[in-house]
């Protein structure tokens, strides 16, 4: 499973360990992820999604996983996620 973000599209970066005598070698930087269980409103559903903690915080932010994927680039999202943002945009349309 790779590791990442189904909501932002954050996944690993590269760096450095640089130790007191400058010593470099090469080290990854890991997203903080976290399994989570998001609920539509509009749908009326519970989704499990794979999504760093920065992306939770922006869903609470936004009002909920329906108003965060309306504002999403489709780009950034999983195919998952991209399946219930586009489920989302029927049910809205439909009512």
């Amino acid at each position: 499973m790779s590791r990442r973000c189904e909501l932002t599209g954050k996944g690993p970066m590269t760096g450095n360990n640089v130790s007191h005598a400058k010593n470099r070698t090469r080290r990854r930087f890991l997203p903080n992820l976290n399994d989570v269980t998001l609920a539509s409103e509009t749908l009326g559903q519970t989704y499990k999604f794979k999504i760093s903690a920065a992306a939770l915080r922006t869903v609470d932010h936004r009002g909920g996983l329906d108003a965060f994927l309306a504002k999403a680039k489709d780009a950034e999202l999983s195919d998952k996620a991209l399946k219930v943002k586009k489920d989302i945009a029927k049910a809205t349309a439909a009512a």
